[in-house]
């Protein structure tokens, strides 16, 4: 009976290895603040294309805000986070992850939805049902300096690179950013929650909410906001959610243990902070 020579399986084993490996090495990319490493796969330029496409699609299928006074504070606290998550990454080398970065920020009624957003390329949403909780600027900035943190970690591109390389392995990656466009799309909506997850918490791990706990509390503090006010906010966040956590806190750290957390976390942040 003829068999299959073992010889080049275990030569195209050891090729498929070593091409994984050579691709590793070259997508990861450290988070500021805290220099965790993960695995980016995804091109910036891909990326933001889709995300101007799919915050395109949201703010056409949602109403927005003509509040003027709440529309502008949001806009007045995302500018401000912005230019502190612009000056950070300048600080550590990584002004480029951002230079291209368009910012938005939009403002959704919606009073039933406890959410922010922030997409890669600087697309933000804020929800009306947040500003109750936030109830000022400073709350406000806990929530958006947080949101911020996980774009500029670049944790959307991280989960997007585990379903892509889940969906087709590392070696047919760049064959199926190119030639599926639908699933690679499907995969965008997952790791940043748009389409049917908007006006839900976006699905990032807990391990990437902790970590965009800690960089937005230095992003608040950089662009003038206390971060004291964090755990404030989240002990409020906490009891609106009674017997059921809402939305925002659904995958998120337990409250108990991430306020602990945050509270470590806030010496770091105010040796950044510089009232305005």
């Amino acid at each position: 009976m003829n068999t299959v020579p073992r010889e080049p399986i275990r030569i195209f084993k050891e090729i498929a290895i070593l091409l994984y490996l050579t691709l590793f090495l070259f997508s990861c990319a450290s988070a500021p603040v805290t220099e965790r490493r993960g695995l980016h796969l995804v091109p910036d330029s891909d990326l933001a294309t889709m995300s101007y496409q799919e915050y395109g699609k949201v703010l056409k299928s949602s109403k927005l805000s003509t509040d003027m006074v709440k529309v502008n504070m949001v806009r007045r606290v995302g500018q401000r986070i912005a230019a502190a998550s612009e000056q950070l990454l300048g600080e550590t080398g990584r002004g480029a992850d951002i230079q291209n970065y368009k910012w938005e920020f939009n403002l959704i009624e919606d009073d039933k939805t406890v959410n922010a957003w922030c997409m890669p390329g600087g697309k933000v949403a804020v929800y009306t049902g947040l500003l109750p909780i936030s109830q000022d600027e400073n709350g406000l900035a806990v929530v958006m300096g947080h949101e911020v943190a996980h774009a500029i970690a670049k944790h959307g591109n991280e989960r997007m690179s585990q379903g892509l390389l889940a969906q087709f392995g590392a070696i047919g990656l760049s064959l199926a950013l190119a030639g599926n466009p639908g699933v690679t799309s499907d995969i965008f909506m997952q790791a940043y929650g748009v389409g049917t997850q908007v006006g839900f918490l976006l699905p990032y791990s807990r391990l990437h909410e902790s970590e965009a706990d800690r960089i937005g509390l230095v992003l608040m503090a950089k662009a003038g906001y206390d971060p004291r006010g964090a755990v404030a906010l989240w002990q409020r966040m906490n009891a609106r959610g009674g017997s059921r956590p809402p939305e925002f806190l659904s995958t998120h750290p337990a409250p108990e243990s991430r306020i602990r957390d945050i509270e470590s976390q806030i010496p770091e942040a105010m040796q950044y902070y510089k009232p305005r």
